[in-house]
């Protein structure tokens, strides 16, 4: 069995969650919603134009559920704004992102009165499969925050060690990447870097081993670490990699989806309630996997487990 296999697996044992889509007029995410609720994950509400939900779920030579579309067809904003307070207001468990602009469904996600702002920096985490190793690879921060200090930073590192845990990595390695191994008062991602892994030594950044400044070479490849003499729990064994800024990031995750081949499940840590947050190109499959990376979390007790006025069984 496949690593996306098993989290699937592990999704169908999971209690039934509702679940709020923003713009599902796409075949793709349609075909990602669809498989969710035959196997019994969700309840779909989908935010947007009937017509084109309609015709995504015919392309998708699937049928809707009854009263599953919300109609909210004037703009994408609309489509988010409402999607979003059904969120906010506990109706719906867990959020995703059809397609709609990142930014758009951002603006209303991080709105001061109906948004899903929590307590913590929200930050985005990309989860792929490392057939080859047998197991995960963890990406943070490609999608949302744009330039990150160091408080941001370690904020970002505990929300993926939190979706870590809920993939069952006990002690996630975190890799702080910077363009060498080594702390250059020229480079700030270094001297952030070796700041973030002695927070790391003194158990500030949850259950992990954090270390820093390390290559992307050195952090994945243990031949790599060897070669430079580098000494380090994490290098070579790196479970989370932290890139230094959202452009880093971003590009790091396109070369690993394009280049590698790939394929990523994504979801937005931090906020009220978990959030779907792909790209409009990636496939089905890497949307029904980041549904179920959501679900798991939900499982942990990370939010609560219930809305108002609903069942958790399925």
């Amino acid at each position: 069995m496949s690593l996306q296999e098993d989290l699937l697996a592990r999704a169908d044992v999971l209690p039934r969650r509702t679940l709020a889509v923003v713009a599902p007029e796409d075949p793709e995410v349609m075909m990602a919603v669809l498989e969710a609720t035959q196997r019994g994950w969700i309840r779909p509400h989908l935010f947007g134009n009937p017509e084109r939900i309609q015709a995504a779920a015919q392309e998708a030579r699937a049928a809707l559920p009854e009263d599953a579309v919300v109609h909210a067809s004037n703009s994408p904003q609309e489509a988010a704004r409402a999607a979003v307070l059904f969120v906010h207001s506990g109706q719906a468990h867990l959020l995703m992102k059809g397609l709609i602009p990142t930014a758009t469904l951002l603006r209303e996600v991080l709105d001061e009165q109906i948004g899903l702002r929590g307590g913590e920096l929200l930050s985005h985490v990309a989860v792929f499969p490392w057939e080859s190793r047998g197991r995960f690879l963890l990406l943070t921060d490609a999608a949302m925050n744009v330039a990150p200090g160091l408080a941001e930073k370690a904020q970002i590192i505990l929300n993926a060690v939190q979706l870590a845990h809920a993939l069952g990595i006990e002690k996630p390695k975190v890799a702080a990447l910077a363009a060498l191994e080594t702390v250059n008062p020229k480079m700030p991602a270094t001297l952030d870097a070796a700041a973030l892994a002695k927070m790391g030594d003194r158990g500030q950044l949850g259950d992990a081993v954090v270390d820093g400044p390390l290559a992307l070479d050195n952090a994945l490849s243990p031949q790599a670490a060897e070669t430079k003499g580098i000494r380090s729990p994490v290098a070579g064994q790196a479970d989370i990699l932290l890139a230094p800024d959202l452009e880093a990031g971003n590009i790091l995750y396109k070369g690993l989806t394009c280049v590698a081949g790939l394929e990523p499940a994504a979801i937005l840590l931090g906020a009220r309630a978990p959030v779907v947050l792909t790209s409009r190109s990636d496939s089905h499959r890497s949307k029904l996997v980041s549904l179920a990376l959501g679900l798991l979390l939900l499982a942990r007790g990370s939010w609560p487990q219930e809305s108002p006025g609903r069942t958790g069984t399925k």
